[in-house]
């Protein structure tokens, strides 16, 4: 399925042609919506997190020769190659999602504050704020956040020598990393949007009430 491009930033003054303002606040309200469905929407979320498992499996896989290297395994020759070459085709294309997910929220950040510069419409935009997204945004990625730092840790205090290897340390460190660096940038969005909301929507607000 190709992938829908964003909405155009608005036109600039000497190109907009709207009869009048209700025909520019339909057009406004439609184009900030489908941002704010873009930037906080669940699959942007659940997309996080698919593009953080596949990390983990990447990592999981380049540790394999590690492991098959301790235990003296003569297939490593045979599978270790097999092995890294699986882990890299996990880990970097998950790797690439998550760089361009985050440029693709700058461009949205840039297009949204574009549409809101148009004119205020306070009982619409209060809709942008998402308090209910942000908030599942936060909580999950807390979550995550913990998970990956419990592993990180728990990896490297309770492993012991003759019972863990040192492929099971780098394994469990590596992906309690992937864990925590994912719940950070979750985390990271949620807030960032909570004060973007406060700081803009506020000066909307307080611009519109100051023209009455």
């Amino acid at each position: 399925m190709p992938r829908r491009t964003l909405p155009p930033p608005p036109p600039p003054v000497h190109l907009r042609t709207w009869p009048d303002r209700n025909a520019l606040l339909y057009d406004r309200g439609m184009a900030l919506e489908d941002l704010r469905r873009r930037s906080l929407g669940v699959h942007r979320l659940l997309l996080l997190w698919l593009f953080a498992l596949g990390c983990v499996v990447g990592w999981a896989l380049l540790t394999v020769p590690l492991e098959m290297i301790e235990d003296h395994d003569p297939m490593v020759f045979v599978m270790g190659p097999i092995c890294a070459v699986l882990g890299l085709g996990a880990l970097v294309p998950s790797l690439v999602g998550v760089v361009a997910g985050i440029r693709n929220d700058r461009k949205i950040r840039e297009l949204t504050d574009g549409w809101l510069a148009l004119d205020s419409h306070p009982s619409s935009d209060s809709a942008l704020r998402s308090p209910g997204l942000s908030l599942c945004w936060l909580l999950s990625s807390l979550t995550v956040c913990a998970l990956g730092l419990w592993a990180s840790f728990a990896a490297a205090a309770y492993a012991e020598p003759g019972r863990d290897s040192y492929s099971d340390v780098v394994l469990g460190m590596g992906a309690g990393l992937i864990l925590w660096l994912a719940g950070l940038i979750g985390i990271t969005k949620a807030v960032g949007h909570y004060r973007w909301a406060i700081r803009e929507l506020g000066l909307l607000r307080a611009a519109s009430a100051a023209h009455r």
